[in-house]
């Protein structure tokens, strides 16, 4: 790999840090887990957003959560083909070995990907409907949700329903796997979705019976 550089210097610094205190107060813990294993009460799906801090919101420890990040939180539906599918794997790992409790999908304000959803579909980012763009074709599994939202007169507002959907998309697709459809319906796994407004600090919760999302 002629290409690859050394760690850039302050990230060097960070870890030793980070070993010498975090990791130094609580190497029975990290042993622990290196013995044991991970199990994982909740698998959490979040956003690539580097703003997006899900271990922070919840004060998560390490081996607590068994996180996939990918752009926009998106689920995509089961689609058994032979071919590669990262989040695919990621779920069933989730369900069938580690045989988590939860599923929580975590949204968020200012999405970057559900804004290039929302522009690529009204036809305003010609770039992304390429081929050549994974995230435009990516973005693709969220169209569905723009022709719910797309009737919304205010952009802004529009765009935030559609960062909802994001969640709710996901959150049908995971039902069209065949071991989450099984888990569910046996009472060993449940499905949550959050929003997290970044600025404000704020986290809503999806409510099925009410089919909208509350502030927690």
């Amino acid at each position: 790999m002629q290409h690859a550089k050394p760690l850039p210097s302050y990230l060097v610094q960070r870890f030793h840090g980070w070993r010498a205190t975090t990791f130094s107060e609580n190497k029975a813990w990290y042993k622990r887990l290196a013995e044991e294993g991970q199990r994982p009460r909740a698998m959490i799906i979040s956003c690539c957003d580097s703003r997006v801090h899900v271990t922070a919101i919840f004060g998560a420890d390490q081996g607590e959560f068994f996180i996939h990040r990918n752009i926009a939180n998106l689920v995509p539906p089961y689609e058994p083909d032979g071919q590669q599918h990262g989040t695919s794997a990621a779920i069933e790992y989730a369900v069938t070995a580690l045989k988590v409790a939860h599923i929580v999908i975590v949204g968020h304000s200012s999405c970057g990907g559900v804004r290039g959803c929302h522009d690529m579909c009204s036809g305003h980012a010609p770039e992304l409907e390429e081929k050549s763009s994974f995230v435009g074709r990516w973005m693709d599994l969220l169209r569905p949700g723009y022709e719910r939202v797309k009737d919304i007169a205010d952009e802004d507002e529009r765009v935030r329903a559609l960062e909802k959907q994001a969640i709710l998309i996901s959150m049908e697709n995971l039902m069209t796997f065949p071991f989450v459809k099984d888990a569910v319906e046996a009472n060993k796994l449940s499905l949550h979705g959050l929003w997290n407004d970044i600025g404000d600090g704020e986290l809503e919760q999806y409510l099925p019976g009410d089919g909208v999302f509350q502030t927690i």
